[in-house]
């Protein structure tokens, strides 16, 4: 199937093709010359570029973004607003051969929610990329990468760590405490990790009293 998909509530270019089954939720795009194959499942508001292969089996969240000439294969499962940069690479065999059939060695690749991966990074088969983490570009990761880490090089290493907006996370030394600049939200290092601290919560409205002479 091609062309535009009103009637399933999804735009799809004319030139892009859809192979029958697959689920798309509505108020997703799909651009020129991707590829949709059958069994795989893209959520809402997901924008998925030109010159895209979604494989068999593949499963999308919503509000995910795939920029263009990238092939997500089987395997990846990427949820809810991840970032896809452009021409990033997904693996999902550790070893290929061609003269091989290791389609039964497939290595589950995970993207947690929120994060972000640069414009030409490898992300080897078989990792988890933890929330709101950010790959920069040209990175190849070759195992898990924290959650808000910030990881850059071949192999990627952890060099920071990044907010919920997208901002470096501010650390003072000796301060297990942090905060992004930019939004003030304030994260702890707990562990070797990094998590969201309770943020405070804002003193209840005052009341006002009516006073009856």
């Amino acid at each position: 199937m091609n062309g535009h998909g009103p009637q399933q509530g999804f735009f799809c270019h004319e030139t892009a093709i859809i192979d029958q089954p697959c689920k798309i939720g509505k108020e997703t795009k799909i651009w020129h010359f991707s590829h949709i194959m059958a069994g795989a499942e893209i959520g809402e508001h997901c924008n998925i570029g030109q010159n895209v292969l979604i494989g068999s089996g593949v499963k999308i969240g919503n509000h995910v973004k795939i920029q263009n000439n990238v092939s997500v294969y089987e395997g990846v499962i990427l949820e809810d607003h991840v970032f896809c940069g452009p021409s990033m690479v997904f693996t999902n065999v550790i070893n290929p051969r061609s003269h091989i059939s290791r389609k039964h060695e497939f290595k589950t690749t995970l993207v947690k929610e929120g994060a972000t991966i640069g414009a030409n990074a490898t992300i080897v088969c078989g990792h988890t990329i933890g929330k709101y983490a950010f790959v920069g570009a040209g990175a190849v990761v070759t195992r898990d990468v924290p959650d808000y880490a910030l990881v850059m090089g071949n192999p990627a290493k952890v060099v920071g760590w990044v907010c919920e907006c997208g901002n470096r996370i501010v650390f003072h030394e000796g301060d297990s405490n942090g905060i992004c600049k930019k939004c003030r939200k304030v994260y702890s290092k707990r562990n070797g990790g990094v998590t969201l601290a309770n943020q405070p919560s804002k003193p209840p409205a005052e009341q006002k009293v009516r006073v009856i002479p």
